[in-house]
């Protein structure tokens, strides 16, 4: 299944949250009226497997996954111990793509993606081009010298108001992740419980 790659506004109405990753405020006047203008207390109300459904929809969504990578991260969660939830926001958090986006270094986790992907990014000083990488605590994750003289990546990397979660730390044009993400770190848009139920039919 090909990534959605058309526009962003249709889909944050479909799913009734802001996956823009930036305040929208006409968007945000539009998300109780899904696509087609049917108001949501117009719609049937959905059975338990359509919340669950829609639930992984979203995440998938805000992270900008696949069916296949969304459904192989969680499955595999299934033979290790700890809170599922938190474990998965913990392999989302830590995606490098996600790192790069949350470093600041990317103005959406699809343009982190595609910073990635073309090889402009070092995970301990080697180049990684794939958005999936697991980032491991102490992987410093950076900028390439070349990429850090670009128009649009120079302003991110000297922006000083950019809120820094507090399991990352950055410094210029590199960051670190210091400990493992927690649910309690990030804002979710989305019922954690939902979607494990939803793996577990």
């Amino acid at each position: 299944m090909a990534r959605y790659t058309g526009p962003k506004h249709k889909i944050s109405r479909r799913e009734g949250i802001n996956i823009l990753e930036k305040d929208s405020a006409s968007l945000k006047r539009r998300l109780t009226v899904p696509p087609g203008g049917l108001k949501k207390k117009m719609r049937r109300r959905s059975s338990e497997y359509g919340q669950q459904l829609r639930e992984k929809q979203k995440a998938k969504a805000t992270y900008g996954l696949l069916e296949k990578q969304f459904g192989n991260l969680v499955k595999t969660l299934g033979k290790k111990k700890g809170e599922t939830g938190e474990m998965i926001i913990s392999l989302l958090e830590t995606r490098l793509d996600n790192i790069v986006y949350r470093l600041g270094f990317a103005k959406t986790r699809a343009h982190a993606r595609q910073i990635v992907s073309h090889q402009h990014i070092l995970v301990n000083g080697k180049k990684v081009s794939i958005p999936s990488y697991q980032v491991m605590v102490d992987d410093v994750v950076s900028i390439s010298p070349k990429m850090q003289k670009n128009v649009q990546i120079l302003p991110l990397i000297s922006e000083k108001d950019r809120v820094i979660l507090p399991y990352l730390k950055k410094e210029g044009a590199s960051g670190k992740l210091i400990r493992m993400p927690k649910k309690d770190d990030v804002q979710v848009l989305f019922d954690l419980q939902l979607i494990i139920e939803y793996y577990s039919r």
